[in-house]
């Protein structure tokens, strides 16, 4: 992971300050907005009320989900220090952890170049991924690299139940899926010819061909605002906690 530079520790203090909020929560916001190319967000902090996420746009989850004036606040920080990464006078337009808030990392790019900036990129355990939403592509670094053709699925989240490349599973519009299911085109720095000739291999061509793509961020407001209307229905009793926890529950998996 990257370490702030200079400019980014006083970044973050000056944020901290104006906002209200810790250090440590400003800086563990900014690392997850950069994971999210400054237009998503998955966090987890104690000063944001546990676990969330926030999107470009406005729309925000929290654990809290009826603390309007955290929602104000933690949209208020994630807009500011999504300004403070995008005005940084050596942002690279490929790569935002060439921004001055951040020392860069020789070994953080370590997927494909040909498939550029991440939607999102995370780690657990002795896994690396990163995902690239619009190229329909996932890239898998467990002691080497691969990458597979996403399909249609729209991921949402990453768990690694193994040590194996077998044992990584992600969710999607579909629900859970086993990463084993998707077909690989590259490894270790090979292309992988596909069995389905109707696959698509050529990146230059890729990006074209998405049928999901412009639909997340819609799909994704709708699962918010029926979250928002059952938590209306449970505050007039309408529902029990236990059918509105297990409604929410069902409708976060689809994220």
């Amino acid at each position: 992971m990257p370490l702030l530079s200079k400019e980014g520790l006083r970044t973050v203090e000056n944020i901290a300050q104006n906002t209200g909020f810790s250090t440590q929560a400003v800086t563990h916001m900014l690392f997850a907005l950069k994971n999210g190319n400054s237009s998503m967000a998955q966090f987890n902090h104690p000063d944001f009320g546990g676990s969330g996420q926030w999107m470009q746009g406005g729309m925000i989850m929290l654990g809290d989900m009826f603390n309007n004036n955290l929602k104000s606040r933690v949209d208020y920080l994630c807009q500011t220090l999504v300004a403070a990464i995008n005005s940084q006078p050596n942002t690279a337009t490929t790569n935002n952890s060439q921004s001055g808030l951040f020392i860069p990392d020789p070994q953080q790019e370590w997927w494909p170049p040909e498939l550029g900036t991440p939607n999102a990129t995370g780690s657990q355990n002795n896994v690396r991924y990163a995902y690239f939403a619009n190229l329909r592509r996932l890239a898998v670094d467990t002691g080497g690299v691969w990458v597979y053709d996403t399909q249609d699925h729209r991921i949402g989240g990453f768990s690694q139940q193994q040590g194996s490349t077998g044992g990584i599973v992600f969710t999607s519009q579909y629900g859970t899926v086993d990463l084993s299911t998707l077909p690989v085109v590259y490894r270790n720095g090979k292309p992988v010819t596909p069995q389905n000739t109707n696959f698509t291999t050529n990146m230059e061509d890729l990006g074209t061909n998405s049928k999901s793509e412009g639909k997340t961020d819609s799909q994704t407001a709708d699962i918010f605002s029926a979250i928002e209307r059952l938590g209306a229905l449970k505050t007039k009793g309408i529902l029990t906690d236990h059918e509105f926890t297990t409604k929410k529950a069902e409708l976060l998996r689809r994220l």
